[in-house]
């Protein structure tokens, strides 16, 4: 069960680094080893006055998706935040919009 947690927080933690578009992509995954592999996916989803953290795992067994987990969790709203931004037609303005969280992720 531990090698499992393990797993899941490194692809969580890969997973969140190849986001980011400005950081050098040399150790980009561009396909999973579905032999015996986990995938795990993170979002944040913004409702009235909370937010929903979503966790989703894959797993793959022999190429074939053996099971997939979504698990949805409470979480407090950071509030909101003013930021500008385009509309359609060029034009700048500032709108509130909420605060995202930032993902850490450790692997031991």
């Amino acid at each position: 069960m531990r090698k499992i947690k393990i797993a899941l927080l490194f692809l969580g933690f890969i997973s969140i680094k190849s986001c980011n578009d400005a950081e050098s992509k040399e150790d980009e995954v561009q396909s999973v080893d579905k032999k015996s592999a986990i995938e795990t996916q993170l979002s944040v989803k913004h409702i009235d006055t909370a937010d929903v953290l979503v966790t989703k795992y894959k797993i793959w067994k022999n190429n074939k998706l053996f099971k997939e987990i979504v698990k949805r969790d409470t979480i407090p709203s950071l509030g909101d935040t003013l930021q500008i931004v385009e509309d359609e037609s060029g034009n700048e303005h500032n709108t509130k919009v909420k605060k995202d969280y930032e993902f850490y992720i450790t692997v031991q």
